[in-house]
């Protein structure tokens, strides 16, 4: 909920039942207000009131730099989590639907194939590595039994 400060500001902080509600339904703990988990869940529901608000607002420069700034502060959160806790980040992404969530998800499927990719070459190398000596020691005790 947007409201307007003495200096004629519209600030978009939750309001007190919101914030309450999102932090009960990502809480990772009984007295948990601080975790990724929560700190995504809440900027995820001011992201969604600030681009309400841009939507009738198209011109208010000012809230869409606030909205950018809220977008990148969530985006390094995901990241952490992301590499700190691989379920926890996939279990929020799930819960809030997050599009930078399914993309970084992929983005790791991808990296994952390619991790395979490069060590199934490297045991294919190796493999005919073993082989050319393998045919060596071969040649070598058949010249010794001649």
């Amino acid at each position: 909920m947007s409201t307007i400060s003495r200096i004629g500001r519209i600030n978009f902080m939750l309001d007190k039942k919101t914030k309450q509600r999102v932090i009960s339904r990502f809480k990772v703990h009984d007295t948990d207000t601080g975790s990724p988990q929560v700190q995504i869940a809440i900027l995820t529901e001011e992201i969604k009131q600030l681009a309400d608000h841009l939507k009738k607002h198209k011109h208010d420069h000012s809230s869409r730099r606030g909205l950018l700034k809220k977008v990148d502060n969530r985006r390094k959160l995901i990241k952490y989590l992301q590499k700190e806790d691989n379920k926890a980040f996939v279990d929020i992404s799930k819960k809030l639907n997050l599009k930078i969530s399914k993309k970084l998800i992929e983005e790791e499927k991808i990296e994952e194939e390619l991790r395979r990719q490069e060590d199934l070459e490297l045991l294919a190398k190796e493999n005919r590595k073993i082989e050319k000596e393998n045919k060596k020691l071969k040649k070598e005790k058949e010249s010794e039994n001649e």
